[in-house]
């Protein structure tokens, strides 16, 4: 059974989490965790 569907922020303000399957890196280094934020943000 899915979970509901987060509400959106009044504030804007989120947390991002990510975590990759068995622990695996996900962003390999600042630059693309930069990358990652700044698409969000858009």
């Amino acid at each position: 059974m899915p979970r509901t569907a987060r509400k959106k922020s009044n504030s804007g303000i989120y947390h991002i989490m990510l975590r990759g399957i068995n622990r695996q890196i996900i962003f390999e280094d600042d630059e693309d965790s930069v990358k990652y934020i700044m698409f969000n943000l858009l």
